[in-house]
C-alpha cells in the first residue's frame, strides 16, 4: 500500500512513552521547505492549533511542520517544541530577526489510557519527534501501530486498539499522493459490524495527513483535505461525530505539475488527485488498525467482526 515518505521529501518522526502511567506520544509529518498547505476540520470535538492560519485567504501560504498528538487540548504544547525545532533550523515566515515557523497540530484524546491523566506529550516530545523526522532522512519507512501519536488510541468504544496508519498511490505523470492517519475513532472499521454499546467511552477524533509532489495552490490544498474526509467516512462507521474531533491536513510539495493546458484538463487532473487522496486516506485509516491490532488481511480491507472476547 506504500507509506506518505513514498512523496520526495515528506519525513515522519514519532516519539511515545509508555509505562509509569504513560501511554501516549507525537507524529511529526515534515515537508520540505516551501510546502503549501491547508486543512479541514469535520469532527464536532476538535483540538486544534494554528489552524486557521491554513485558510486559502491567509497570509502565509506554506507549512514548515504538522504535529499529531495525544493528550487531548493539552498535548497541543507539543507543537510549541517543534516549532522551536523549526525556528534552529531557520525554518518559517522570515521576520526581523528571526522566522515564525507555521507549525499546525492537532490532538486526539487518550487522557488516562495508561493510568495517569496527566502524562501527556510536552513541548520536548514535540522537539524530539520534529528532529527525528529530519533524522530519518527521504524515502524512510514510517512505524505504524501503537506508536507517536497511536500509542494510546483505541476504536469503536475499545473493540480494537487504534494507531497509525499509511499509504500511498501513484499516478500517471509521477504525481504521488500519501496518506498518514492517527485512528482513535467513535466509529468501528467498515466491514467489523456495529460498535458494541457498553465499551469504554470518552472521546475520539481521527487524524490524517494527507501529502503529494504535485504543485497544488492553498484552495486546492484545502479541497484535497476536503477529499480526504470522504476516505475516513469509507473507513470508518460513523465518522465526524460530535465525540470526534476528524481532522484532514493537506501538504502540496510542487515537484510536479498538472495538466493545466485547458480548463478541462485542469479539473480532470484535480478529480484524479482528489480522488486518489480520498482513497489514500481510506486504506492509511484501515492499515492504522489492522497494524495496531497485529492483523493480516488483504490491503484495503477489514475482517469480519469479531465479538468481544473472541
Amino acid at each position: 500500500m506504500g507509506q506518505i515518505t513514498d512523496v520526495p521529501g515528506i519525513r515522519v518522526g514519532q516519539v511515545q512513552k509508555i509505562g509509569d502511567g504513560w501511554l501516549t506520544g507525537v507524529t511529526v509529518v515534515l515537508p520540505p521547505p516551501g510546502t503549501v498547505g491547508s486543512v479541514d476540520v469535520r469532527g464536532g470535538g476538535p483540538g486544534t492549533h494554528e489552524t486557521d492560519a491554513l485558510d486559502p485567504t491567509t497570509l502565509v501560504p506554506t507549512v514548515d511542520a504538522v504535529v499529531l498528538t495525544g493528550g487531548s487540548a493539552f498535548g497541543l504544547v507539543s507543537a510549541h517544541g517543534a516549532q522551536r525545532w523549526c525556528e534552529e533550523q531557520g525554518r518559517g515566515f522570515s521576520v526581523p530577526g528571526t522566522v515564525v515557523p507555521i507549525v499546525p497540530a492537532a490532538a486526539i484524546f487518550d487522557l488516562g489510557r495508561g493510568g495517569d491523566v496527566h502524562a501527556r506529550p510536552d513541548a520536548d516530545m514535540g522537539y524530539q519527534a520534529a528532529a527525528a523526522a529530519f533524522a530519518s532522512g527521504d524515502h524512510a519507512g514510517v512505524g505504524r501501530g501503537n506508536v507517536g501519536a497511536g500509542t494510546g488510541a483505541v476504536v469503536a468504544r475499545g473493540q480494537y486498539k487504534g494507531g497509525v496508519g499509511t499509504a500511498s498511490i501513484t499516478l500517471d505523470g509521477g504525481v504521488v499522493v500519501g496518506a498518514l492517519a492517527v485512528v482513535n475513532a467513535l466509529g468501528a472499521p467498515v466491514g467489523a459490524g456495529p460498535v458494541v454499546q457498553g465499551h469504554q467511552g470518552g472521546l475520539n477524533t481521527t487524524l490524517v495527513v494527507i501529502a503529494t509532489n504535485a504543485v497544488l495552490d492553498v484552495a486546492e490544498c484545502k479541497r484535497t483535505a476536503n477529499s480526504g474526509h470522504a476516505g475516513l467516512a469509507r473507513a470508518v462507521d460513523p465518522s465526524h461525530t460530535l465525540a470526534d474531533g476528524d481532522t484532514v491536513f493537506a501538504l502540496a510539495t510542487g515537484a510536479v505539475g498538472l495538466d493545466r493546458s485547458t480548463e478541462q484538463a485542469r479539473q480532470v487532473s484535480l478529480i484524479t488527485l482528489q480522488s486518489a487522496a480520498a482513497e489514500a486516506v481510506r486504506l492509511a485509516v484501515l492499515d492504522g488498525i489492522l497494524a495496531a491490532e497485529g492483523i493480516t488481511t488483504a490491503a484495503g480491507t477489514f475482517p469480519a467482526y469479531r465479538a468481544a472476547g473472541e
